[in-house]
């Protein structure tokens, strides 16, 4: 194939496999505990990280990374110690984030425009160097997603039961909160900053349409965002469009086409249920 004979989209296909395993790794303990748009609040103060990388002149993804891990930490004791709600936090991380990162590339003599391949993502914006922040960062996201599963899950399920049973609530607390900002840096290059919310939502969001329990659902949706993050990046190179709105769109596909085959299995299910509900009450009349 004529695209893996260019240096940089074997490098773009590396960055998305990391991206589309990593992104609904972390998401699906997100919209478990609710906090779908966690993801877009680290988004925007990252954008500070990344404009201090360009001032620098140092790796916008190291400090993308330091400055995401920063404020998810400020907003989860924010949240956890109950001075301001967690919406607010979030709007503060939203707009500080992108102003400040703005303002920064403004002050420091740099264009603006550099910021739009970090915010929307890009091809060939993966240099070697990225490849490698983002294989490191991508190890630490399924260290702490795969390893610590049961305990992330019970916090996610049920905080005060996860707090009884003896569990560091707020010590995993912050480690979902530092592992979806490290995310974040890492579906920077090719999903982009503003979308990168989308691939940690969309497709455990499709994998719940077919898929029943925890790891049922972690496993179809790392599946789904895998094949759309390779297919995606793959047609960027032959159409010329945006790598992060063309695997966006692919995992809305994606997600409404599971919908629409979710609807017959589940009145599928439904009748097979109300059959075994008839079955149980006629074996329950036969035996009085």
């Amino acid at each position: 194939m004529d695209l893996l004979a260019s240096p940089f989209m074997v490098r773009a296909l590396i960055a998305a496999a990391l991206v589309g395993i990593t992104a609904p790794a972390i998401g699906t303990y997100l919209v478990q505990r609710r906090q779908a748009v966690m993801g877009d609040g680290l988004g925007h103060v990252a954008m500070t990280g990344v404009a201090l990388g360009f001032v620098m002149n140092t790796s916008p993804v190291w400090m993308a990374t330091l400055v995401a891990v920063l404020g998810a930490v400020a907003m989860e004791l924010i949240r956890s110690r109950g001075r301001t709600s967690g919406d607010v936090a979030l709007a503060m991380l939203f707009y500080g984030g992108l102003a400040g990162g703005v303002m920064i590339m403004h002050v420091g003599g740099g264009s603006p425009t550099k910021l739009l391949s970090a915010m929307f993502g890009s091809i060939t914006a993966v240099a070697p160097e990225d490849v490698t922040a983002m294989a490191i960062l991508s190890a630490f996201v399924l260290a702490v997603t795969i390893g610590l599963r049961r305990q992330l899950f019970a916090v996610c399920q049920d905080e005060e039961f996860a707090r009884v049973t003896g569990l560091p609530v707020r010590a995993l607390n912050l480690l979902i909160a530092v592992t979806a900002a490290v995310t974040v840096t890492v579906a920077m290059r090719i999903v982009g900053l503003l979308l990168v919310s989308a691939m940690m939502v969309i497709p455990v969001a499709a994998a719940q349409r077919l898929t029943r329990g925890f790891a049922a659902t972690l496993g179809t949706a790392i599946a789904i965002s895998l094949t759309v993050a390779l297919t995606g990046t793959a047609t960027t190179y032959y159409v010329d469009a945006p790598s992060g709105a063309m695997i966006v769109l692919l995992a809305i596909t994606v997600f409404v086409g599971m919908t629409a085959l979710s609807a017959p299995l589940a009145r599928r299910r439904a009748e097979a249920a109300r059959a075994a509900a008839d079955g149980v009450c006629t074996g329950d009349d036969v035996k009085v």
